[in-house]
């Protein structure tokens, strides 16, 4: 099988993941092997949504949307252009999957499929259902992928590299473990927003996306702000309003009214709107509900922490702060190019 037959089939699976929207389900009778997929997707994701209470319906179909936007010949051809895949020995790779997003652990599956080599996945136990199911598409619109695809919930067995994603804790076992085989192990990261007074409502509103999109349980996710020392927090509070029926949805106000106890207790500071809490912290990963902020001087200081910090952080949101700056509302819709922890994914699967 060439890269082009692997393209092909993925760009098959945008076009049958674009059915699902969130706007609505509908069928495209165009679609390749829809009679034996379609209806059974449906199923999936009802289990999904049964099994993970994080895993609403709109939180599923935006991962969905945001996949088949990406899944196109276009785009692949685009992101693979940069690489040599004729070095390629094929060679079975695991993959340790998280499991706090939809389809978080699809990028490395694609990667390594893409490349040319054998994928072994362990799946978290709280998404389980979706991937699967997409592979056997995978393996019917491109019959060389047969054999190419395993899953396990077993002891992680003949495997030549592995790809793990988990918490700093778990990263240090990762490290452990895995210390003969080559590797990409990630630890905790998170996102966060350089605000400057200047922003408009658009913008604003847009960063709320990046804040609630997923309950903030992304690493994408921005969890704490950087303001001047004279930010008002009014517009920003009138702009991410829009986001206020998120408390109407259990899980996320039952950690809203605990950790909102557990400050009120303490006799922290902060602010809240009756869906958000805002607090005063130096820490970067702030609880669901709440989100952390911390005063700056000057931009170039700030810079100059962030740089020092880099390795706790995912994404910076802002306008006009860095180079590598990500625009408001955007965290949640990354291209191919965008590699969790910055680390590029398909340079290490090609030289292993």
């Amino acid at each position: 099988m060439d890269l082009q037959q692997r393209i092909n089939a993925f760009a098959k699976l945008g076009e049958f993941l674009s059915q699902f929207k969130t706007e609505g389900i509908e069928k495209n009778d165009s679609v390749i092997a829809n009679d034996l997929f379609f209806d059974g997707l449906k199923h999936q994701l009802k289990l999904a949504r049964e099994h993970n209470g994080w895993f609403t319906e709109k939180n599923i179909f935006f991962s969905i949307k945001s996949w088949s936007n990406v899944l196109t010949n276009k785009n692949i051809i685009l992101w693979t252009s940069k690489y040599n895949f004729n070095v390629v020995k094929p060679k079975n790779v695991a993959i340790i999957m998280a499991g706090n997003i939809p389809l978080v652990g699809f990028h490395d599956f694609l990667s390594v499929l893409i490349s040319g080599h054998n994928v072994l996945v362990k799946q978290s136990s709280n998404d389980k259902y979706l991937l699967p199911f997409l592979a056997k598409y995978l393996e019917i619109v491109e019959p060389e992928f047969k054999g190419k695809i395993k899953f396990t919930e077993e002891k992680l067995q003949d495997f030549e590299a592995v790809i793990a994603t988990g918490s700093d804790n778990t990263a240090r076992y990762f490290e452990y473990y895995f210390k003969d085989k080559p590797s990409i192990i990630r630890k905790n990261r998170n996102s966060v927003a350089v605000l400057s007074n200047n922003e408009t409502k658009e913008q604003l509103e847009a960063l709320s996306n990046d804040i609630f999109r997923y309950y903030g349980l992304g690493c994408r996710n921005v969890s704490k702000l950087f303001v001047p020392t004279d930010y008002n927090f009014d517009a920003f509070f009138n702009a991410v309003y829009k986001w206020n029926p998120i408390i109407n949805e259990a899980k996320y106000a039952n950690n809203y009214d605990y950790n909102k106890a557990v400050y009120l207790m303490s006799e922290f500071d902060m602010l809240e709107n009756g869906f958000l809490m805002i607090k005063e912290d130096e820490s970067y990963a702030s609880p669901i509900a709440t989100l952390f902020f911390e005063h700056y001087d000057s931009t170039s200081s700030l810079q100059q922490k962030l740089a020092i910090d880099k390795d706790k952080i995912q994404c910076v949101v802002a306008n006009d702060f860095s180079d590598s700056e990500i625009a408001f509302g955007k965290t949640q819709n990354p291209q191919l190019t965008e590699y969790a922890d910055n680390v590029d994914t398909l340079e290490f699967l090609l030289k292993i």
